[in-house]
């Protein structure tokens, strides 16, 4: 159990920074766009809104994420199960976000018929 917390303390000390970078730069570049849309507004320039994602976008983009992400963490878990045998339960939860992201995606192609049915 010593290895996992040490690789858990690894991967903490690294991954917090780097989170805190990813959030920090996502903020800097939503602010200097701000400020670039407000300069060419004040110049009296025609600033074309960006159009949204649509709601079927938005659930097939949760569904691929969280099903990436449950195969990236069941596949780390089983990985670590070849060391520490008890780990594959915790792999085991990754059903969870991949059953999540099926029904996203499920969701997703229930929008585009019913679209495709008006």
């Amino acid at each position: 159990m010593d290895g996992i917390t040490g690789l858990a303390a690894v991967v903490m000390f690294l991954a917090i920074p780097t989170a805190l970078g990813i959030c920090y730069t996502f903020y800097r570049v939503r602010k200097l766009r701000t400020e670039e849309r407000l300069a060419a507004i004040q110049r009296g320039v025609a600033v074309p809104i960006e159009p949204d994602l649509t709601q079927a976008a938005h659930s097939r983009r949760a569904g691929i994420l969280l099903i990436a992400g449950a195969v990236g963490y069941m596949l780390a878990f089983s990985i670590l199960a070849r060391y520490e045998p008890d780990a594959m339960m915790a792999g085991a939860f990754g059903a969870i976000p991949f059953t999540l992201g099926l029904g996203y995606l499920l969701d997703s192609m229930l929008i585009r018929r019913d679209a495709h049915a008006s």
